[in-house]
């Protein structure tokens, strides 16, 4: 690969870490630092995509309201990615911190009329706020594993342009996975090839790009026991040893007081952590939450 020096520049030198970007979920020390590979696995239902988008508004909420201000790419492949479900969840934030950021387009213009009081009162102040959060964020919406693995290798002109760019989501690394094995027939390894494939060239980018990956992965064998090993998912062997924290998603329904109709009932869900086997801590971490309209409410 021939670059420019501006490229070589953009590689080489060090991208923002999301080590911070939820100490109430990995433990002490253990958090995903460059080139980490963070899988969030679980049955249906078990508020993954929910954990994903907590931490797509971690990473673009400027740091006035909690946020790291990174760039993101959020690769959809299960059309499932909710934009209005995004911002309700920024503008609640923004709202509760009281605090906003200008847009870009306005970075020039008097401060005096841009106050973070007036923010917190003023709609269309905090409506220019999600739109600077939003102009962070890539999306890219995939149908297939080799739209994947096309995405995949268009994405390394965009990280080599964009030192700001250091965290990708994908929803989900298992979506493909039937549509895959009955395209491979009888054999294991072109069933897994794709998906191989993706794996091997996210590894290059991770080595060569120090990004952090954030992904979602469904139990497709409705299977789900601890997390033993360096991933409990049951996909191919070269994105298993991407995997550095494995996050395992866990459902538990809460009867209402004195009982109650089941659609009554509320969802407490679950999330055991486990630091990378690189880390000096080996501690493992669990924490709850509930799902509200602002997002995610840890217990």
């Amino acid at each position: 690969m021939t670059e420019s020096g501006a490229q070589l520049f953009a590689r080489l030198d060090g991208r923002r870490s999301v080590r911070d970007i939820e100490p109430r979920l990995f433990p002490q020390d253990g958090g995903p630092g460059p080139g980490a590979v963070v899988e969030l696995y679980g049955l249906e239902g078990t508020g993954k995509t929910e954990l994903l988008y907590h931490f797509l508004c971690r990473a673009i909420l400027p740091a006035e309201a909690g946020g790291l201000e990174l760039e993101v790419i959020f690769v959809d492949t299960d059309c499932s990615l909710d934009m209005l479900r995004v911002v309700s969840i920024l503008d609640a934030r923004l709202s509760k911190a009281g605090t906003c950021v200008r847009a870009h387009v306005d970075r020039d213009t008097d401060s005096s009329t841009n106050t973070a009081a007036n923010a917190s009162s003023s709609p269309s102040s905090r409506d220019m706020c999600v739109r600077a959060c939003l102009s962070r964020l890539l999306v890219a919406h995939c149908r297939s594993s080799c739209q994947l693995l096309l995405t995949l290798h268009a994405l390394e002109a965009r990280l080599a342009c964009r030192p700001g760019l250091a965290l990708l989501l994908l929803d989900s690394a298992s979506a493909f996975y039937w549509l895959d094995r009955s395209e491979g027939g009888t054999s294991v390894a072109k069933q897994e090839e794709k998906l191989s494939r993706c794996s091997q060239l996210l590894a290059g980018l991770l080595r060569d790009y120090r990004i952090s990956v954030f992904a979602c992965c469904h139990a497709n064998r409705r299977r789900c026991g601890p997390a033993s090993s360096s991933s409990v998912s049951d996909l191919c062997r070269p994105w298993q040893r991407l995997v550095t924290h494995p996050l395992l998603c866990s459902r538990l329904e809460i009867a209402p007081a004195g009982g109650g109709e089941a659609r009554h009932r509320s969802h407490i869900f679950t999330v055991r952590c486990t630091a990378s086997p690189s880390s000096r801590s080996k501690a493992y971490r669990s924490c709850s939450f509930r799902v509200c309209d602002a997002g995610l409410e840890f217990l």
